[in-house]
Parts: C-alpha cells; sequence; structure tokens
C-alpha cells in the first residue's frame, strides 16, 4: 500500500513539474485563459543584457509552434507575459527601449505606427515599475492588443499590423535577444 501511494505522488509531482515552466525564478503555468481561449505555453526565457536578468517572457498561443514568422504573421489569440526581475527597469528605460525596439522591429518604418506606439509607451510610464511587475500582452483578432499589468487591464491598441510589429520584437530576425528567441520557441 505504501509503494502505491508513493508511485501516485511521483507521478503527480512528475504531470505537475511538466504543467509549467520555470525561467529565472519565476514559474509559468503551461496553460492559461487570454479571452475565453485557453493558450499553452509555447516557451520561457530571460531577457538579460550586459549579463543582468531583465524580465522573464512567457509566449502562449492555442497550440505550440516553432516558426517565428507563423506566430508573428498569425491573426490569432496569443499572449506574451513580461515578469520584471530586476530593479534596473524603470518606466523610461522600458519606454526608451520601446522605442528602439519598434524601429529594429519594424526597420524604421514606423510611420503607419506612431500614434499606436505612442499609446503603447505611454502604458510604461503610468506609474513606476519596480522587480515583481507582470505585463499580460494578449492579442485578440478584431480587436487588438490589450495590455494589461498585474492583472488590470489598461488599454487595447487596435491592428493586426501594430501586433506584427510588436511580436517581432521579440521574434524577428533581429529580436531583442537571441537567447530569449529560442527560448520562446522552444528550441
Amino acid at each position: 500500500m505504501k509503494s502505491k501511494i508513493i508511485a501516485i505522488a511521483i507521478i503527480l509531482i512528475s504531470q505537475f513539474a511538466n504543467a509549467q515552466k520555470t525561467a529565472g525564478g519565476i514559474t509559468m503555468p503551461a496553460k492559461i485563459k487570454s479571452a475565453g481561449t485557453t493558450l499553452v505555453i509555447n516557451g520561457i526565457g530571460i531577457r538579460e543584457k550586459l549579463w543582468i536578468d531583465l524580465y522573464v517572457a512567457g509566449l502562449y498561443l492555442k497550440a505550440e509552434i516553432k516558426d517565428a514568422n507563423k506566430i508573428i504573421s498569425a491573426d490569432e489569440k496569443m499572449l506574451i507575459k513580461l515578469h520584471i526581475v530586476s530593479g534596473l527597469v524603470s518606466s523610461e528605460k522600458m519606454s526608451a527601449s520601446i522605442e528602439e525596439s519598434f524601429e529594429t522591429s519594424t526597420g524604421g518604418k514606423t510611420e503607419k505606427l506612431r500614434t499606436r506606439i505612442k499609446t503603447f509607451k505611454a502604458i510604461f510610464l503610468k506609474k513606476p515599475i519596480v522587480e515583481g511587475v507582470v505585463f499580460d500582452i494578449s492579442y485578440v483578432p478584431g480587436k487588438g492588443t490589450m495590455v494589461y499589468i498585474d492583472g488590470k487591464y489598461q488599454t487595447t491598441i487596435k491592428g493586426l499590423d501594430f501586433k506584427k510589429a510588436l511580436f517581432n520584437i521579440w521574434l524577428g530576425k533581429i529580436p531583442a535577444s537571441e537567447d530569449l528567441k529560442k527560448n520562446l520557441l522552444n528550441k
């Protein structure tokens, strides 16, 4: 009887361990609900700069996909979760980084997105960014990119073109971090 209980416990523990992913001390669930749809974690990784961990990112999709271009161009529900793990990330630094990242992501062609990029950047300036803050950036077809800070809705930015440019920041040919891209794609 004792050996059966131990066996069941081992099975349950191994299933629970497979149900979530961890990076940089941050554990993210294997599945989440977003706009009424269950999304599964595609990959999780750390964004670092000069050997300093800045945030842990988790990419959630309807089903696992390893092709970055398919994810970027897909008009499907998806979400990227950013968990800030460094006190060095500030609202001002994040805003500047976003500007630079959109420039790289679009090859400098930000004119059509300018107003929406400004709206997106303003979210990060609303309140101080501190270690432990979590951003959920969820794309919903027909609605746009919905942004939440610590579970609280902030705004929706319309357009598949905006979503493509945004996800291109992490998954494009010139990503913010090559290691993070590989991890988000679970490669």
